[in-house]
């Protein structure tokens, strides 16, 4: 069955129905499929014969409805994670920060960061396989 609008109005019976849609078998082999209506049973000889509705609905909300986008940082606060901080010392089992000696995460965050300079930048192994 396809994933189309399977509302319709029979023209014999004028019902606001449905499509009905069975396979035709010869023996074990399809050949073909019988479109019906659902309420009376009237047969469609194709599928330009089926009178389908229009169930798209009406526009209710624009984009002017839409809330405004939240920015929830301040602007000093963006990027001040352990991944951008000069300390962040990735390898393959861990990731550690060099000031404190722990273990930490990316998104962490600490009173004492401070921001790579470009060349570190560069040399992010994350940043990389952001691009």
């Amino acid at each position: 069955m396809s994933k189309q609008n399977m509302a319709i109005i029979c023209p014999a019976c004028d019902e606001d129905t449905f499509v009905r849609r069975e396979p035709v078998y010869d023996g074990f082999r399809k050949v073909g499929e019988s479109i019906s209506c659902v309420s009376c049973g009237h047969l469609f000889d194709g599928e330009e014969e089926i009178p389908f509705k229009d169930v798209s609905g009406p526009k209710v909300f624009t984009n002017a409805d839409r809330s405004k986008r939240m920015d929830i940082f301040r602007s000093d606060e963006k990027g001040h994670n352990c991944r951008h901080c000069s300390h962040y010392t990735v390898n393959p089992f861990m990731q550690r920060c060099g000031l404190h000696g722990t273990e930490v995460q990316a998104s962490d965050l600490c009173d004492k960061f401070s921001p790579k300079n470009d060349d570190e930048q560069e040399d992010d192994p994350l940043a990389r396989l952001m691009k």
